[in-house]
């Protein structure tokens, strides 16, 4: 969760009360600082090899000629149910506006 906030005389002023228990423990870093970025977002070394190994794990996706066929005629059928319903939905505004 993230919560912006202003500081003013030293203390920062959020724009409406934070919904947080009393005596958590927060941790406040400035917006437009290259220092805002967490050191807990950077990965280690063992943990960029664990995350490359999972996503050489990843099967490609490949269609066979029938499902791509099928899908083609869904985006056909798709394309076209969406240019019908535009036109029902830009004759009613037509009829709104005169």
């Amino acid at each position: 969760m993230t919560i912006k906030g202003v500081i003013q005389n030293g203390q920062v002023i959020l724009p409406r009360p934070a919904e947080l228990p009393n005596g958590t423990e927060v941790r406040i870093l400035p917006v437009n600082s290259l220092e805002a970025q967490d050191e807990d977002q950077v990965l280690s070394p063992e943990e960029i090899n664990r995350v490359l190994a999972l996503m050489d794990q990843i099967q490609p996706f490949e269609m066979t000629d029938q499902e791509r066929t099928a899908w083609q005629a869904d985006r056909q059928a798709r394309k076209q149910w969406e240019k019908t319903q535009f036109n029902e939905h830009s004759d009613k505004l037509k009829k709104m506006w005169p």
